[in-house]
């Protein structure tokens, strides 16, 4: 195995990721505990998907995978050795803020988020509405989300920040809810570099699919051509008999 260590630091934040690639390159993990004064981040993923994130909000270990793919866990004491590593960078921090004073802070507001459905509409039936913001620094984006103009907490998630490889980060909201026609949902994001938050819309009524539709339309000109070679066939088979 081969080890690859980077450290960065800002004036505010002080993060250490860890990268590790196989030989053949076939798998990467990246390991990351990052602080500011006020919060923290502990994480762990593999080829890009998150197997392990501290929740220090709620105080508990969160393993974002699905049950039925038998993820990996890290026993009763992984939560209680996030808390420890947050710790150490805090005091970490600290030292970095003495040392580096007047740093000039680095801010690159976030790319227009994407707004988009897990699965297909359907009515009735609960769906996973996805807004999905990169390409920021420092991290994380604020995301909040509203029905018809009402805001919506229920139901709402957000993924910890995931660097990308230029040094920016990316962060994915979900809300989980029940399609009804009419209903216009919108993703808010705000960031520091921003001067006014992003917004994107997603309209039931405009995303809904209408099955059936193309294959009708196709299934109707065939017919049409069809019939009008049997007419054309009919003409001159009795021209052709008139003839002789």
């Amino acid at each position: 195995m081969k080890m690859k260590v980077m450290k960065v630091m800002k004036v505010w934040e002080l993060l250490l990721i860890l990268s590790c690639v196989s030989a053949d390159n076939q798998h990467e993990d990246l390991g990351i505990v990052g602080c500011s004064e006020s919060d923290g981040e502990d994480m762990y993923a593999l080829d890009g998907e998150e197997l392990y994130y501290a929740d220090f909000t709620n105080k508990r270990a969160v393993y974002p995978q699905p049950d039925f793919i038998d993820p990996i866990r890290y026993g009763e004491g992984a939560f209680q050795n996030s808390q420890a590593a947050l710790e150490t960078c805090k005091q970490n921090l600290k030292v970095a803020q003495q040392a580096y004073k007047n740093i000039p802070r680095r801010l690159d507001p976030p790319s227009s988020p994407m707004i988009y459905l897990k699965d297909d509409v359907e009515f009735g039936v609960q769906n996973t509405l996805i807004c999905h913001v990169t390409g920021f620094f420092p991290a994380p984006v604020e995301v909040s989300w509203t029905k018809n103009g009402e805001k919506v907490t229920e139901g709402t998630s957000i993924n910890v920040p995931y660097p990308n490889t230029d040094g920016s980060y990316r962060q994915t909201s979900r809300l989980e809810f029940i399609p009804q026609q009419g209903d216009i949902y919108r993703c808010r994001v705000t960031h520091p570099a921003l001067t006014e938050p992003l917004t994107r819309m997603w309209d039931v009524e405009v995303h809904q699919q209408q099955p059936g539709v193309g294959p009708a339309v196709f299934c109707g000109l065939g017919l049409t051509v069809g019939l009008l070679g049997v007419a054309a066939g009919t003409f001159f088979l009795i021209k052709g008999n008139e003839c002789s």
